[in-house]
């Protein structure tokens, strides 16, 4: 049997939603990363619903056989809608799940009317990164360990900071063949996924929307993903497409649903009304 992604329902109390907005998370998250944003949005919009989704390789969706691909997110999210039957009126991807997003609007048999790419850049590019070199960090200290602080210990080994080894510690659990804690995270795995990802172009779907659909572009003011040229690219296709590809500006880095959940929300309710 197919296995369907993990995932988590979030609607104000006693609300039930007639329009649902799918969360992709970014690379090594999870669904419940976004749950705060999901949780403020629904109370706002008790007509919207959100799916915390855990993308193929995260959380708790394990299980999916290769090849691990984009596409293959995708798809996967559109299966999940078909096995929910709720169908994403509104689908929201940050950093890696923004390109997700595209990928999923593109090919969607339906289309999302509003699709929402945040801190994400649709550029392909050779592998590198802080993602890429967290490979690295998994191969060379794969567990067991003792406790979550020797698994943090050796993420900051790597060179990255407390806050990021405590966030990936969260992929720790307990060791299948012995005591301790081990990633849940297959290396080979991931790397297939990510390299699909730095080689995947999203620009087409960016400047060629899709019939019905809006791209809403998110860029945290402190964060270089999304350089001065990809910016003006988005502008140029927010001209060419007669208004239907937005550019926004939220405050604080690449982490934007924890450094500035206040500025998401606002875009979040203008741009989503209640009807």
């Amino acid at each position: 049997m197919t296995p369907v992604l993990a995932h988590d329902l979030v609607t104000a109390p006693e609300a039930a939603p007639d329009r649902w907005m799918y969360v992709l998370h970014g690379v090594y998250g999870a669904g419940r990363n976004w749950s705060s944003v999901a949780r403020r949005f629904a109370r706002e919009r008790p007509g919207w619903g959100a799916v915390l989704v855990d993308l193929r390789l995260h959380g708790d969706s394990s299980g999916f056989e290769p090849p691990h691909t984009l596409a293959r997110c995708a798809a996967d999210v559109a299966a999940l809608e078909r096995r929910l039957e709720l169908p994403a009126d509104a689908v929201l991807g940050h950093s890696f799940g923004g390109k997700v997003a595209l990928l999923h609007a593109q090919a969607a048999a339906a289309p999302p009317s509003s699709v929402w790419v945040v801190d994400s850049t649709p550029a392909s590019r050779a592998p590198d990164g802080s993602a890429w070199q967290m490979l690295e960090v998994l191969r060379r200290h794969p567990g067991p360990f003792t406790d979550r602080a020797e698994g943090i210990a050796a993420v900051e080994s790597g060179g990255f900071t407390r806050p990021v080894a405590q966030w990936m510690s969260t992929n720790l659990v307990d060791d299948p063949h012995g005591d301790g804690l081990a990633w849940r995270i297959q290396v080979d795995d991931m790397e297939a996924l990510l390299r699909d990802f730095f080689a995947t172009d999203a620009w087409p779907t960016v400047e060629r929307p899709p019939d019905g659909s809006e791209i809403h572009v998110v860029k945290a003011r402190e964060s270089n993903v999304l350089d001065d040229e990809a910016c003006e690219r988005i502008l140029s296709a927010g001209r060419a497409t007669g208004g239907r590809v937005h550019l926004h500006h939220v405050d604080g880095g690449h982490w934007v649903n924890a450094d500035d959940p206040e500025g998401l929300q606002r875009l979040l309710l203008r741009h989503l009304d209640g009807s």
